[in-house]
């Protein structure tokens, strides 16, 4: 029996419309699968109604995979692909398998030689680098950094130490609530000479995008609270 092909599905990263955000080839694509593996099956049906999926929302079959999903559990999730189904996979926002929990299905649906095929769409992380300035040649993405002043303190001051010494560009993000105290906490401890950007909504009607040494960002900085955030430091500006 043929095996089933995992389809990875981008959703958009804030209000948008759908000829903003992706190719009408993800829609199409999305419109010839019935069962889905999401994060949370609320937005799921959401971002499927704004792909305008032609089969009924509650005619489809929806699997959550998200952080509290075990990694026995994967193999389930696999079972249609393995008994010839095409599967999507779809992410909260942006592409799925990115600083996400599909990761750890894509790397056993190749164990289990299960084609995959990823869908183009809007990444965060590719998109604040692309507006940052900072170097596009060498990047790294290091996900949260710590909450405690002083271990983020200290993560700061390696990362920035790596920067210079690559020539390396390292985004991150934060919780959004917690945005205003990383970005003080970025200009408190990085040196003057080193690039911060902070890339903001992006791709929605309110994106925000500031690039700027230390000792060139503005006094008055933007509010970045509750707001999807990725930020770029680069050392070596």
């Amino acid at each position: 029996m043929a095996l089933g092909t995992l389809y990875l599905i981008p959703t958009p990263l804030g209000e948008a419309t759908l000829e903003q955000s992706l190719p009408s080839a993800v829609a199409t694509q999305a419109d010839q699968l019935r069962t889905f593996i999401v994060e949370n099956s609320k937005t799921a049906r959401q971002h499927l109604k704004w792909l305008n999926v032609s089969t009924p929302i509650r005619d489809l079959l929806l699997h959550e995979l998200n952080e509290h999903t075990k990694a026995a559990q994967l193999e389930s999730l696999l079972q249609p692909l393995l008994a010839g189904e095409d599967v999507g996979l779809m992410s909260e926002a942006g592409c799925p398998a990115i600083a996400d929990p599909g990761a750890d299905l894509v790397r056993l649906a190749h164990r289990r030689g299960i084609c995959v095929k990823p869908l183009i769409g809007p990444s965060s992380i590719l998109l604040a680098l692309m507006a940052s300035g900072a170097n596009g040649q060498r990047f790294s993405f290091q996900g949260y950094l710590p909450v405690d002043a002083n271990e983020r303190k200290q993560t700061l001051q390696k990362l920035e130490q790596r920067s210079r010494q690559f020539d390396e560009a390292i985004a991150f993000i934060e919780t959004p609530y917690r945005n205003n105290q990383m970005l003080e906490s970025l200009l408190q401890n990085c040196q003057q000479q080193t690039l911060i950007c902070s890339a903001t909504d992006l791709s929605t009607a309110t994106q925000q995008i500031i690039s700027r040494t230390v000792g060139e960002w503005p006094k008055d900085k933007p509010d970045l609270h509750k707001r999807p955030t990725v930020f770029v430091l680069y050392a070596k500006a």
